[in-house]
């Protein structure tokens, strides 16, 4: 993760869907797709990049712990439930950074652009989640 100020957003989708948006949304072509994507705003040019981070979540499961327990003591067995005994789920974020010519994170605090900035980026993430077909997002360019 880069030490600039991102705007980071929970991904219910697939891996690899916001790739596949950004690129057929700015037909990029699988050029750069999560690096220095263009885009326009108030006639000035801005760069996005982005990062799909995968946060895990561990639980351990106290059934299977408790079963493999009682089976031990009563019928002197090796463990059955050993396999899952823990459990790992994850959530997916999004995290954008945005910069441009003038300014190397328009979205840390003080930035000219930082207002402008997130109002864009809040609507293209509101695209991203309602939009099913990318394909789509070509017609609404």
């Amino acid at each position: 993760m880069p030490k600039k100020t991102v705007f980071v957003f929970e991904d219910p989708k697939e891996a690899n869907d916001f790739y596949n948006f950004v690129n057929t949304k700015f037909q990029l072509q699988d050029y750069y797709v999560d690096v220095q994507v263009p885009f326009e705003v108030d006639e000035r040019t801005y760069f996005f990049s982005f990062y799909e981070v995968e946060i895990p979540t561990k639980t351990l499961n106290l059934i299977p712990i408790v079963l493999d327990g009682m089976l031990s003591e009563a019928a002197n067995m090796d463990p059955v439930f050993d396999e899952v005994h823990t459990s790992r789920n994850g959530n997916r974020y999004i995290a954008l950074e945005v910069f441009n010519s003038i300014e190397n994170d328009c979205l840390s605090e003080g930035a000219i652009s930082r207002d402008v900035v997130l109002t864009y980026l809040r609507q293209l993430k509101s695209e991203y989640l309602a939009t099913d077909n990318y394909n789509e997002v070509v017609f609404k360019n």
